[in-house]
């Protein structure tokens, strides 16, 4: 009959919010707001279920987070290893002259 009214944590649309931020405007500051307030959402709504609702926002905003967060690591990497060959070629063209 009277059933408690579930509030949507502000900290998930937080979330949700910074994780689209991530791969639009903020690339990396919004992508680790996103992860930072993600698990505090998470958190806070494990503690009190009854009246906290908003887990798969949380979690949306998680996964763009850690996403950007490994797609960014990547393209280091691919930047690293790119220009390491392209100076190891340079300097094997360079000493066979």
């Amino acid at each position: 009959m009277n059933t408690p009214l579930r509030q949507t944590n502000s900290l998930a649309v937080v979330s949700l919010v910074c994780g689209i931020l991530g791969w639009t405007l903020l690339p990396f500051l919004g992508s680790i707001i996103a992860i930072i307030c993600g698990h505090m959402a998470r958190s806070e709504i494990r503690r009190s279920p009854d009246t906290q609702e908003g887990d798969g926002l949380a979690v949306a905003g998680l996964v763009m987070g850690y996403l950007v967060i490994a797609f960014s690591v990547l393209a280091v990497i691919g930047v690293i290893l790119f220009f390491g060959g392209l100076a190891a070629f340079v300097a094997l063209v360079g000493a066979g002259h």
